[in-house]
């Protein structure tokens, strides 16, 4: 069969060369990525309650969703924060394996069936249901050295010009800016002039609705079917106040003697932001914080670099003056620097192998053919990547120079065949290669299967390390076995072209042939003295056995003894600071003490820039005011000298001197998805369902005590707090009654003044704020 093949050399260059081209347009469209993605399929649901407390929260929102997502097809687990500002989130986590936008389609459904269970104001607000993306893929600061420029003009030039083009871009799966600094029409009441006028904040909500309006007066001259029109008339109403000055002359009352009362006269209005809930912050500039993840199955390189190219023309079109933005991180950088040391690598293997070959064959004609061989099976490989949705990763990448060491034997075995029937039969190379694949194409066949089938079974294990590794078995497979098509099609046909029969031929020594004999002699020696030593042992099975035994042993105490992990952290340039103020802390003090950590961290040798934000704690993307983040942005590997862990060392030692705040230091994941941070996480559960969270407060300390004790666990910490200080309203509703005060009342009335209502929208910059 395959000696069609050595007959017709054309047809077998001919096969080559389609799979080499096959596998050159396959590597163009595979995703390139750090690691296989082994993130289970998240889904989270935000929701909002202006000026609810953790416990309201829990009780009135967080409980029914969970009982409504309970049991949603494919879940794992469910996990859910309250905080006390107002907002709540849940997290469902799915098993690995399902569909991610099946899961959010039937989180959706769940959700939708208890919305009219929650409060109005939630309801109002919107519960938002997003698919988790991928770990952040950029972090870009937009920031301006005109103080004029402040964090909401930051946030919403952001939010105008830059956000909408950014999702554009292909393989950006999403893209938002932290915080809430959308445009607002404020309007702080003043209660003493209020009670002065004796206007109620009801009033003044209904004002507010009544008089900024959209209305669809309809059109005069319209066909009636009664009398001839000659013209039509469209009416138009200007709509909603989009200034400042128009809501202040909003009238509450108006008396029949023609005086007015405005809401000017018992409010301040203020054309700003919809909430101040995050401080963000670059080397001390207010910065706007725009973050990127990836959609899955896109390349994360060439990304980044569409998003570089979309911003580089954003800011030639449309930044003003003063204006300027710096991306504080992007995970190429660490990509691609890991990913060419694995192609050096590559290379590096390859040509070992080609000399190691040389050394032994002592033949450029034998050593060219698997040198021609080898990278046909490996650019092959691409092909059946791109079919089996495998990605270009670390992973695949440590396969292929696994596998140059492993699919030159075929072509080995071949070559060392030809040459022992051209030595022996003193016929040329093609009868010498005709007579050598009859023996032992079906060794070949054979070899090709039982090592494939050493990593074919990687494939089929379950959970995150079978996921991890299945690209990896599947790669190395698939080189194995087309180095066992290319060992019967191509390498047949070299030889029979390339090899000559010089056996016993008398030839001049050269300098190289001299190297080679003299390795050839040291072998042979080697060689000798390896069979003098096994013919005494081969006998003696009590001390082969006891050895064997012995290395057995051996390695059962180093499993034991040697730490172990799925992968370990890199210095990926790039450091987090996590910031936990007392309970009760304001965000400006939060902020202050982020602004110090900025200080120091730059001090620090190997640190680029610090990033601030208040407000937003990036391990479980939530946010509160005692809660911060800082990402320090370390120079280049080439530009410094201490790794990553260096620097959290020295950070955390001059982090002592800061006083008022927990702050902790950690490594990005080694494994972009799985976990916010390098190291592991768990959470505590109350089964008893007791609710009492300052109990549950204690034991969570206490706990986070003990394994901070133990030798194997360092930098143990939890931000869980039941501590924040709160007032209990004690009502006295007899007495509310006697006085016309219904609790609904006084709870609106507190609401507004206190906390904040939202009544009504504008349009500006052709927006709806």
């Amino acid at each position: 069969m395959f000696a069609k093949f050595i007959q017709r050399p054309v047809l077998s260059i001919v096969i080559s060369l389609i799979i080499v081209f096959l596998g050159a347009l396959a590597i163009t469209g595979l995703p390139v990525t750090q690691f296989p993605s082994i993130s289970p399929p998240k889904v989270n649901i935000t929701a909002e309650y202006p000026g609810a407390n953790n416990e309201l929260l829990i009780k009135s929102v967080v409980i029914p969703l969970e009982r409504a997502l309970n049991g949603v097809p494919g879940m794992k687990y469910i996990a859910s924060d309250a905080g006390n500002d107002g907002e709540a989130s849940i997290q469902v986590v799915f098993n690995l394996g399902t569909d991610p936008n099946q899961a959010s389609l039937n989180v959706q459904n769940r959700v939708a069936a208890v919305t009219n269970k929650l409060p109005p104001l939630v309801v109002r607000e919107g519960v938002k249901i997003s698919r988790e993306e991928s770990n952040m893929l950029m972090y870009i600061n937009l920031y301006s050295k005109d103080p004029k420029m402040n964090e909401s003009f930051l946030y919403n030039f952001a939010d105008i010009n830059i956000l909408a083009e950014l999702k554009r871009v292909d393989g950006v799966g999403f893209a938002d800016i932290l915080g809430d600094r959308d445009y607002a029409m404020r309007v702080w009441l003043k209660p003493d002039r209020m009670q002065a006028y004796k206007i109620s904040a009801e009033e003044v909500m209904k004002a507010l609705d009544e008089q900024s309006l959209e209305a669809s007066p309809g059109k005069t001259g319209e066909s009636s079917g009664k009398r001839s029109q000659a013209f039509e008339y469209v009416l138009k109403y200007s709509g909603r106040f989009t200034t400042k000055e128009q809501y202040g002359n909003i009238v509450l009352r108006a008396n029949p003697d023609g005086e007015m009362l405005r809401l000017k006269d018992v409010a301040d209005v203020d054309f700003s932001s919809s909430a101040y809930n995050l401080y963000s912050n670059l080397n001390g500039k207010s910065s706007a914080a725009i973050v990127l993840k990836q959609s899955y199955g896109s390349n994360a390189s060439q990304v980044i670099k569409d998003v570089k190219a979309k911003m580089a023309e954003i800011k030639s079109s449309s930044f003003p003056k003063g204006l300027d933005y710096e991306i504080s991180y992007d995970v190429s950088k660490f990509l691609d620097a890991s990913i060419e040391k694995v192609i050096h690598t590559l290379i590096e293997a390859f040509i070992l192998v080609g000399l190691v070959v040389f050394l032994f064959l002592g033949d450029w004609r034998s050593t060219l053919i698997p040198i021609i061989a080898v990278p046909v099976s490996l650019i092959g490989t691409f092909v059946f990547m791109q079919f089996f949705g495998i990605t270009l990763n670390l992973i695949t990448l440590f396969a292929l120079v696994l596998a140059i060491g492993v699919v030159v034997d075929n072509a080995i075995v071949v070559i060392e065949a030809v040459h022992t029937k051209m030595e022996h039969g003193k016929i040329s190379a093609l009868k010498a290669t005709q007579q050598a694949m009859r023996e032992i194409s079906g060794a070949i066949i054979a070899i090709t299967f039982v090592m494939a089938s050493v990593f074919i079974p990687v494939a089929f294990m379950s959970g995150p390390v079978g996921i991890f590794y299945r690209q990896f078995s599947i790669t190395m497979a698939t080189a194995i076995i087309l180095s066992g098509v290319v060992a019967l099609t191509l390498t047949p046909a070299l030889c029979a072209i390339m090899l000559k029969n010089n056996h016993g031929k008398a030839k001049k020594k050269t300098p190289i042939d001299r190297i080679l004999d003299g390795f050839n002699n040291w072998f042979n020696k080697l060689t000798g003295s390896y069979k003098n030593v096994l013919d005494k042992i081969v006998t003696r099975r009590l001390f082969t056995f006891g050895t064997l035994i012995a290395f057995c042993i051996g390695i059962w105490f180093l499993n034991n003894s040697v730490p172990s992990g799925f992968i370990p952290n890199e210095d990926q340039g790039m450091v987090y600071a996590i910031i936990q103020t007392p309970a009760g802390s304001t965000l400006e003090r939060t902020n202050q003490i982020a602004k110090r950590l900025q200080i120091v961290a730059k001090e620090v040798e190997g640190v680029k820039s610090v990033s601030s934000l208040a407000g937003y704690e990036i391990l479980t993307e939530g946010t509160g005011s005692n809660a911060g983040t800082c990402l320090i942005n370390l120079k280049d590997w080439s530009e410094r000298k201490n790794s990553s862990l260096d620097v959290i060392k020295e950070l955390e030692e001059k982090a002592k001197d800061i006083p008022g705040a927990t702050i902790e230091f950690f490594q990005p994941p080694a494994v972009p998805g799985y976990g916010a941070a390098g190291g592991f996480e768990l959470r505590l559960l109350d089964k008893a369902g007791s609710g009492d969270y300052k109990k549950m407060e204690t034991v969570s300390n206490d706990f986070v005590r003990e394994l901070n004790k133990r030798k194997e666990l360092s930098s143990v910490f939890s931000f869980y707090s039941a501590s924040f200080p709160q007032y209990l309203l004690n009502i006295d509703n007899d007495l509310a009654q006697q006085k016309g005060v219904t609790i609904d009342n006084a709870m609106s009335t507190l609401s507004t003044f206190v906390g904040s209502n939202y009544e009504t929208s504008f349009i500006k910059y052709d927006r709806q704020y």
